[in-house]
């Protein structure tokens, strides 16, 4: 548990950047720090580690005051991964993961042990084990990072804007990796994002900032959407709070799915009108969903520039929004339901899932 108890830092010229802090992000979990710029997350974040040292206040880990530990070894206690990853440049991918784990007395061969396997939890490749962080893309960099801060093992982890200098695409895998990778460890990690989106993906409970470094409120995901405790937790979180509910309900049992024709990539265009009940057809590659197709196009044969690669598909058992993105973004109004292994398993109409939402109580949501 990381706490802070009426913690402010101030500089000499008068400027107040976090003013009467009170906060507590609980043990194994993920406390997200969101707000506009500068609101002080960031300085927040680094007094944890004193990178930053506060001008009042204590912040605790477990009960014990910061202030009362030697530095070095405080931040030998805490993971930290930053915007870029930080990696040392003249050192191999695992040289540069080992380096926390030796910092902290475990022996060359054991940290290049441990980095090796801390490897296959971030979802890198072995042979990358060699190379240097320029031979790496963006989004390994980061998953390198996050493997370095993993590798002494620390109870806590502090985390500044780690996904955001990588593609949108990207940054979805990461989020979604280092989720998986936060069931397996249950670390007690606070991060800091400006992206809304991200706080309320990731966080177990948001913190929401404002300028001059005062918490505006401090609450589960779903509560700041339900319930923001003022207009300015209301306009930053966006007026966009409805449909963002729906990410924190699971569909249930869905009624019976359409079992539309599909049609496998470079399928001839007649053999396709001749199964389709609609102009729109549900297009396969190797079975599993790609998008739809158009049989009124005049083409010969079914390829990926003839096909609407713009829809999202549904995971079995997911959420109500991805079922309404589906529905939205597809070109015929049909939501996809797909499996684990992304084959279609039948489809479902837009006035279903509008009235799959309309079933849920006020309560619910």
């Amino acid at each position: 548990m990381i706490t802070f108890n009426n913690v402010t830092k101030h500089y000499d010229d008068g400027t107040v950047v976090v003013d009467g802090l009170n906060l507590v992000a609980p043990g194994g979990k993920i406390t997200v720090l969101v707000g506009p710029s500068g609101c002080g997350k960031t300085t927040s974040l680094r007094m944890i580690n004193r990178l930053v040292e506060p001008s009042s206040g204590t912040i605790l880990l477990n009960g014990e005051s910061t202030a009362q530990m030697d530095v070095v070894q405080l931040r030998r206690r805490i993971g930290y991964v930053i915007q870029n990853a930080g990696l040392f440049p003249h050192k191999n991918i695992i040289d540069n993961i080992a380096t926390t784990a030796m910092l902290n007395g475990v022996t060359k061969s054991k940290a290049r042990s441990r980095a090796a396997e801390l490897l296959e939890v971030v979802g890198l490749a072995p042979q990358l084990a060699k190379r240097y962080p320029w031979q790496l893309s963006g989004g390994q960099q980061q998953r390198v990072g996050v493997a370095r801060a993993l590798a002494a093992d620390p109870e806590f982890m502090l985390m500044d804007e780690p996904f955001s200098a990588v593609d949108p695409v990207v940054r979805e895998q990461l989020q979604e990796e280092f989720l998986r990778i936060q069931k397996e460890v249950s670390k007690t990690i606070i991060m800091v994002t400006h992206d809304i989106d991200e706080a309320m993906k990731l966080g177990d409970r948001v913190a929401v900032l404002k300028p001059g470094g005062k918490l505006a409120q401090l609450a589960t995901p779903a509560e700041l959407l339900n319930a923001p405790q003022s207009e300015f937790v209301a306009d930053f979180i966006g007026r966009d709070r409805g449909y963002r509910k729906l990410s924190f309900h699971s569909t249930g049992a869905l009624p019976a799915l359409h079992p539309d024709p599909l049609v496998e990539m470079g399928t001839d265009v007649a053999q396709a009108r001749s199964i389709a009940s609609q102009p729109w057809v549900l297009v396969t590659h190797k079975g599993k969903a790609c998008g739809w197709f158009d049989t009124r196009q005049q083409v010969e044969t079914i390829t990926p520039e003839t096909v609407n690669l713009g829809a999202t598909f549904y995971p079995q058992g997911g959420t109500l929004r991805q079922l309404l993105d589906s529905a939205l973004s597809s070109p015929c109004h049909r939501a996809v339901v797909i499996d684990e292994q992304l084959a279609p398993l039948g489809t479902l109409a837009l006035e279903n899932v509008l009235d799959a939402c309309k079933s849920m109580s006020a309560e619910a949501l």
